[in-house]
């Protein structure tokens, strides 16, 4: 419907400034009007007659135009937007933090024939401390 709507709004505005265009100005007969070749000031300031098929027509138009942008920016504000952004996904789904564990020496395998110094073995890693109390 939203596409509907907008194909209507471009072509009544198109409408409306071919329409605009094609109707003769009311300053075109001003510079007749003083001294240029017949008429009085009667014919600038007077009435202008009837309106014209013209005139109609963009007065159509225009209440249209008008019409149709209210119901625009009606169908605008009350839509539901739905985002995928990247952004928002990250704000809404909280990073886990990821823990690494570091080995300690007596975890880590030294290679055959290499003593390393300090090592000691787990059972006498603590040697006489009692364990603590809970």
């Amino acid at each position: 419907m939203d596409v509907i709507l907008l194909v209507l709004h471009v072509f009544l505005s198109l409408g409306i400034i071919t329409l605009v265009l094609l109707q003769k100005g009311a300053g075109a007969s001003a510079g007749a009007a003083f001294g240029g070749g017949g008429g009085g000031a009667g014919s600038v300031f007077g009435a202008t007659g009837s309106s014209n098929f013209l005139s109609k027509t963009t007065a159509i138009f225009a209440i249209g135009f008008f019409i149709n942008s209210l119901v625009l920016a009606y169908l605008a504000a009350n839509r539901e937007v739905q985002t995928d952004s990247v952004l928002d996904a990250l704000i809404e789904q909280p990073v886990a933090e990821e823990v690494i564990e570091v080995p300690r020496d007596a975890d880590v395998p030294a290679p055959e024939g290499f003593a390393v110094p300090g090592a000691v073995a787990p059972d006498e890693a603590f040697g006489d401390v009692p364990p603590p109390a809970n």
